[in-house]
C-alpha cells in the first residue's frame, strides 16, 4: 500500500509539473500546437512518460484547459472572495482580472483568450471546454452583478448579463493590446481600470467603491 501510494504521489506530481508547463507553453504558442514532443523538451520529461499520463494529444489539451482554470480560479476568483457578495466582490474580481493579465500569470497573457483565438473555428471537445470556462467566468461576473442589484448597490443596472458582457469585452481588448503593444501595457491596464470604474458608476455603484479600482489591490483588501 505504501509503495502504491508513493507511485501515485509521484505520478500526481509529474502530472502537475507537466500541466504547468503545458499551460504556460500554450498561452504563448497556442493550445493546438501543443505536442507531446514539444512539451517533453520543455518540462524535461520523457515522451513516453507524458503519453502514459495523458494518452492522446486531445486528452493532454483538455487536461491543460482544466489546469489553467484552476490557476485562474486561484489567482482571480479566490482572492476576490474575501469580499462579501455584491458590489465589493464584483469590484474585487475586476481588480484581480486586470492583475491576472498584467502580472503574466500565464506568460502569454490570458490563457483562455489565446485558447479561444486558437480554437474558435475548430469544433470539438477542446473548443467546448474552452467555451465552458469562458461562459463560466462571464456567468460569475453576471451573478456578482445580480447580487449587487438585489442588494440595492447597483440601482441603475437593468441587465447584469449585459454588464458582464461589456466588462469582459473591455478585458479582452486590454489583454490583446497590452500584449502586442507591450511598451504601452501600463497605459492599457490603466484604461481598463478607468473603464471598469465608469461602467460601475454608470450602473449606480458607490463612487468610493468603484474608485478602488484605480489603486491595484485596493479592492481586494477587506474593509476596515
Amino acid at each position: 500500500m505504501t509503495m502504491t501510494d508513493g507511485r501515485r504521489a509521484r505520478g500526481d506530481a509529474s502530472r502537475r509539473l507537466v500541466l504547468a508547463h503545458a499551460a504556460d507553453l500554450a498561452s504563448m504558442e497556442g493550445l493546438d500546437g501543443l505536442s507531446i514532443g514539444r512539451l517533453a523538451a520543455e518540462a524535461d520529461v520523457s515522451k513516453s512518460g507524458i503519453a502514459t499520463l495523458f494518452g492522446s494529444k486531445e486528452q493532454l489539451q483538455l487536461a491543460t484547459v482544466a489546469a489553467a482554470a484552476e490557476r485562474f480560479t486561484a489567482t482571480v476568483i479566490e482572492p476576490a472572495r474575501v469580499q462579501p457578495r455584491g458590489i465589493r466582490r464584483l469590484t474585487a474580481l475586476l481588480d484581480r482580472v486586470v492583475a491576472y493579465s498584467e502580472d503574466r500569470v500565464f506568460p502569454g497573457g490570458c490563457f483562455f483568450s489565446a485558447g479561444a483565438a486558437d480554437f474558435h473555428s475548430k469544433p470539438g471537445a477542446v473548443r467546448d471546454a474552452l467555451a465552458d470556462q469562458l461562459e463560466s467566468w462571464l456567468g460569475y461576473l453576471a451573478a456578482s452583478a445580480r447580487f449587487a442589484v438585489d442588494q440595492g448597490e447597483l440601482p441603475g443596472l437593468e441587465d447584469p448579463d449585459q454588464l458582464a458582457f461589456e466588462l469582459q469585452g473591455t478585458f479582452e481588448w486590454t489583454n490583446l493590446m497590452a500584449l502586442i503593444r507591450e511598451a504601452d501595457s501600463a497605459l492599457h491596464y490603466g484604461r481598463a481600470r478607468r473603464a471598469y470604474r465608469s461602467l460601475l458608476i454608470a450602473s449606480g455603484a458607490d463612487p468610493a467603491i468603484a474608485e478602488l479600482l484605480l489603486e491595484p489591490g485596493a479592492a481586494t483588501r477587506p474593509a476596515a
